[in-house]
């Protein structure tokens, strides 16, 4: 299968494309760099990246940018930023991305823990995240031509939290979070939220 993936160049995202890559065609998108990029913040960027890519038979999605904040410090900047980026950023990118996709084709974009199991000071990506949870289980439904649709939800990526100097406690490596997105590709559900603690188990 042809399969796009946004946000080859993060974490998540080059470990997905290192374990489809033997067995698909693998199109890295990265934000800024590489042969391909898109800013999920402009609807016309991810209009001009698949008019480039063309035809495929599968989206991943492993970007989307949003802030942490607590309620009674977050601006509605904050808010907003997230809206648009992490969630609109993904609806449009479904919106657009089901014109390119082949019968019986999938999406799969990304939600996070927190959208059920937040933290303290994290309401804005919180938010966006339950949104996109929502989204999903209603896109479902109205997806024509067999394509389907599924989210992953990721813990704290092991190597990210390295990098930030981190507690690693509780997380997990990104090349183990890639299964989820597998499961998303390969399998036959639709409409579901895939937890990466469980290999890709769908949330009840």
């Amino acid at each position: 299968m042809k399969v796009i993936i946004i946000g080859a160049s993060g974490q998540i995202g080059n470990a997905v494309a290192e374990l489809l890559g033997p067995d698909h065609e693998v199109v890295r998108v990265g934000h800024s760099k590489g042969r391909h990029t898109v800013d999920l913040g402009s609807i016309r960027s991810i209009e001009a990246l698949f008019k480039k890519v063309g035809k495929c038979d599968a989206v991943i999605c492993t970007a989307g940018l949003s802030r942490f904040a607590k309620l009674t410090e977050a601006t509605e900047d904050d808010f907003v930023f997230s809206l648009n980026h992490k969630l609109m950023g993904q609806v449009n990118l479904v919106r657009i991305a089901q014109d390119y996709l082949r019968s019986g084709g999938s999406i799969t974009i990304t939600t996070g823990l927190l959208a059920r199991e937040p933290w303290p000071g994290t309401v804005p990506t919180a938010t966006v995240n339950a949104g996109l949870e929502g989204f999903v289980r209603a896109a479902a439904l109205d997806l024509e031509q067999g394509v389907r649709i599924n989210a992953v939800s990721p813990i704290l990526v092991t190597e990210t939290a390295e990098n930030l100097s981190l507690p690693v406690g509780g997380s997990m490596r990104a090349r183990e979070t890639a299964k989820a997105y597998q499961v998303s590709l390969e399998g036959d559900m639709t409409g579901q939220v895939l937890d990466v603690r469980d290999n890709g188990s769908v949330h009840p």
